[in-house]
């Protein structure tokens, strides 16, 4: 058997990394969905009550774990194609920092997301919106989250982040910066045209339940289909209209029933 490539080597190395970040993230939510469930059935109680500071903290790291498990997978083309180039960067005499320096630019900016989350979910539930799974508790909230996200898929700012997310080597063509804080800094505006492309389907959590954990990894699945599989631009349209004919038909429905 032939000894596989450096570059062979390196690419199972980024996606071990990917996948263990992921793995970890995953197991950490089913760990505390699990543990929620097991509250639950000692008799816990399962109403939402006002926050103290270990509470906001606590639904910090949920939100900054959970994007990881998210969005990390998404990110695995950039990834490979950045540890490719810098390889390459490497042998001409450049430098150029490791691939995980990069995808740390990419979580940061998901992480000071996940701060803003923490804060709208800690206003939702001051606002009696959510469930104590976290979903929305209100038919007209649920349809503005359902018909917002899916009007979003149609704007020109969701095809502009989306075509950089999808054309890793476009991306790197205008944005290629040498050294740690140039690797780094390419991690934040990747991660920050991801942001662009996705923010508003996160909202969506709040819809199914930000601790329904099917509907979570459903998400996560879309996210990933959108930025890698073939016509992903077409599956974010068609995900689009239909999330706004759902919006629309839940209002409607409620509407009749009151």
């Amino acid at each position: 058997m032939r000894p596989l490539s450096l570059a062979a080597r390196q690419r199972i190395a980024v996606l071990a990394g990917l996948a263990g970040a992921t793995l970890l993230a995953w197991a950490w939510l089913l760990r505390l969905d699990a543990d929620m469930k097991a509250a639950m059935e000692a008799g816990a109680s399962c109403e939402l009550r006002p926050w103290g500071g270990a509470d906001f903290a606590f639904t910090f790291a949920m939100w900054a774990v959970m994007m990881v498990g998210m969005m990390v997978p998404s990110a695995t083309p950039m990834s490979l194609l950045f540890a490719a180039v810098a390889r390459r960067a490497r042998e001409q005499g450049s430098a150029v920092a490791p691939t995980f320096v990069f995808v740390s630019g990419y979580v940061a900016v998901w992480t000071v997301f996940s701060l803003a989350a923490t804060a709208a979910q800690w206003g939702l539930e001051r606002a009696a919106l959510l469930s104590p799974m976290l979903a929305s508790t209100s038919p007209a909230f649920g349809s503005l989250l359902l018909a917002g996200a899916g009007a979003y898929q149609w704007t020109p700012w969701k095809d502009a982040c989306l075509d950089h997310c999808r054309a890793p080597a476009h991306f790197f063509a205008a944005h290629w910066r040498g050294g740690p804080l140039g690797a780094f800094r390419m991690g934040v505006v990747h991660g920050l045209y991801c942001l662009g492309c996705c923010a508003v389907l996160m909202g969506l959590l709040f819809f199914g339940g930000v601790m329904n954990l099917l509907w979570v990894a459903g998400l996560a699945v879309f996210v990933l289909l959108e930025k890698a599989a073939p016509h992903g631009t077409a599956i974010a349209r068609v995900a689009g209209a239909a999330l706004v004919l759902a919006g629309g038909a839940q209002l409607v429905s409620w509407l009749s029933g009151s």
